[in-house]
């Protein structure tokens, strides 16, 4: 499916056709509707740039808790902790 948005959105915007999907990709990002790696994928960012651009909005990468503590029992499975 395409959404097409027309010429003068963009205008009143005062958006490019890159700098709106960029931001439709972080609002969906944001919004935990997709992943970083399907808005980088669609934005054509690398990991890097696209934290960068959500540092830009006071935006972390999303990981609570529950990530923390997987990302601590994979770390004991190795040994590593």
């Amino acid at each position: 499916m395409s959404v097409v948005i027309p010429d003068d959105i963009l205008r009143a915007a005062r958006m490019t056709e890159d700098e709106l999907k960029l931001e439709i990709a972080i609002m969906l990002y944001k919004q935990e509707k997709i992943s970083s790696g399907k808005a980088r994928a669609w934005t054509g960012l690398t990991v890097i740039e696209f934290q960068h651009e959500l540092a830009k909005r006071g935006l972390c990468i999303n990981y609570d808790v529950k990530d923390f503590a997987a990302d601590i029992q994979t770390l004991q499975s190795m040994k590593l902790l």
